[in-house]
């Protein structure tokens, strides 16, 4: 990635955001294409104790990307696993998908569909959102809207059976292809429809011209990480790390 000259325009290559609709938490995201220096972290960290922040958080960081945090004062907060599927397998290795339901697409117990995601199908997702994660990774408006803009091109798409019970966002930049969430309703764990998601994820993005589509997971989402090992993707040997800064411990 290309490193910038020191700057006294360092808020250029941040972007502050609210951690998950947490007043108190800010998100410090460095910029697409940047490699922030320590001393361009410290300064923006002066703004973020300017707003009232109490501490700070960082999207999930490659090894590469969080040196410079933790020269700034950054701690571990959790880590991640990355995994990487090699689009060139999707057709011939890619498990078939089963979704378990009636045939018709009339009724109250119409057949599963995934479709594109429109603006009504914002809140049901959100609610989804909200009881398939633990508070910490929950996400709200904000940070669905962050997911869907973290990349040139996006899709933002919902599996329904009457009612939304899942969606995935899947973002593409050049070549690479990025499932940014993957949510499905607790009551239909099981019915085959996380795996659907994928498999629509990846056709989306094998037709933007992606060769590689990465994933990332808590550590603790066993479900999650056997789902994708099952799928075919495989784990990347360094994984990813959200780090913290807290604001009043370094006053």
């Amino acid at each position: 990635m290309q490193r910038l000259a020191p700057t006294n325009r360092t808020l250029d290559r941040f972007r502050i955001g609210t951690w998950r609709g947490d007043d108190h938490v800010a998100l410090l995201s460095p910029k697409p294409g940047t490699m922030p220096t320590p001393s361009g972290i410290a300064r923006v960290l002066d703004e973020v104790r300017r707003r009232g922040y109490r501490s700070v958080l960082t999207p999930a960081l490659a090894d590469v990307e969080q040196q410079p945090f933790h020269a700034a004062g950054f701690e571990l907060q959790e880590r991640l696993h990355l995994l990487r599927y090699d689009l060139g397998q999707l057709v011939t290795h890619t498990p078939a998908v089963n979704i378990a339901g009636p045939v018709t697409m009339s009724g109250p117990g119409e057949r599963p569909t995934i479709r594109r995601g429109r603006r009504r199908d914002l809140s049901p997702a959100l609610q989804i959102d909200a009881l398939a994660f633990e508070p910490f990774w929950r996400l709200n408006a904000e940070g669905l809207a962050e997911a869907r803009l973290a990349t040139p091109r996006s899709r933002f798409r919902v599996l329904t059976r009457g009612p939304v019970v899942g969606y995935h966002v899947t973002g593409c930049a050049e070549s690479t292809g990025y499932l940014q969430r993957l949510a499905v309703h607790p009551e239909h764990i099981g019915r085959g429809f996380g795996a659907a998601l994928v498999q629509d994820s990846l056709l989306w993005s094998q037709r933007r011209g992606c060769t590689t589509v990465f994933v990332n997971t808590q550590e603790t989402n066993a479900r999650a990480l056997s789902l994708y090992l099952r799928l075919g993707f495989e784990l990347e040997p360094a994984g990813l790390a959200v780090l913290q800064f807290q604001i009043g411990d370094h006053a």
